[in-house]
């Protein structure tokens, strides 16, 4: 069974691109490419207030969309060392070596820890297999000469990093990146949570909030407009 068969589902950016789900990634890519303008948001953490969000699907979803269509290099880093999923959703091996290995071993490169899948023009550096206190390894400054490194090489980086408030990685990593998007579970994440979460992070790191699995259906006046593109449209397919 070939990688792109067994690829998560939801990763519609990358095994539904014309859908209207992964049209809705694309909306996200204009907007961050607008705000990034005058930032210069090469480098863009994906994080949540707590688990369950959908943050990881919205990091490998944005980075496929940012790489699709476009000469542009995109690199997607599994920076969620303590429960690392970008490998399983990818059918990659979790085995490899990544993150943690580059940051415990000053040999290993950048380019040592990166998988390419040509076929979305999109490359991945996993969590990895290396050992080490977390907090250390994410503020060490082997991890901001490997993102040095990973700006001279890429055009857009995307960290999926923890949840912000069972651990506070995310908050280490936001210091090494240009902004923060903050995915958050519609109906379900409680405004306090996303209060909190917010208030770890300094305010003009953050470039925006993610609405994941809105389930309001389409209606009004817009309705027959989504409908005559999607026929089979509806907001709870989509996770941007």
């Amino acid at each position: 069974m070939s990688k792109q068969k067994r690829l998560d589902p939801r990763l519609v950016s990358l095994t539904a691109a014309g859908s209207f789900a992964a049209e809705q990634y694309q909306g996200l890519r204009l907007t961050l490419e607008r705000l990034g303008n005058g930032r210069g948001a090469q480098a863009l953490a994906v994080t949540s207030p707590a688990a369950g969000d959908g943050k990881t699907v919205t990091a490998i979803n944005l980075a496929g969309t940012l790489a699709r269509g476009s000469e542009g290099r995109v690199l997607l880093i599994d920076a969620d060392l303590r429960r690392p999923a970008v490998s399983s959703q990818l059918a990659l091996d979790a085995t490899a070596k990544g993150l943690t290995d580059a940051l415990s071993d000053e040999r290993t490169r950048l380019e040592d820890v990166t998988t390419t899948l040509e076929q979305f023009n999109l490359s991945i550096v996993p969590a990895g297999t290396g050992h080490g206190a977390v907090h250390q390894l994410l503020r060490s400054t082997r991890m901001e000469r490997l993102l040095k490194e990973a700006r001279e090489r890429y055009d857009f980086i995307v960290l999926d990093t923890p949840p912000l408030l069972p651990v506070f990685d995310s908050a280490l990593l936001a210091k090494w990146v240009d902004g923060v998007l903050m995915v958050v579970s519609a109906n379900r994440t409680p405004r306090k949570l996303l209060g909190e979460a917010l208030n770890l992070l300094d305010p003009g790191k953050v470039l925006g909030i993610v609405f994941n699995k809105d389930v309001r259906p389409l209606f009004g006046y817009y309705d027959s407009y989504y409908r005559e593109y999607f026929p089979n449209a509806s907001r709870v397919a989509s996770e941007a």
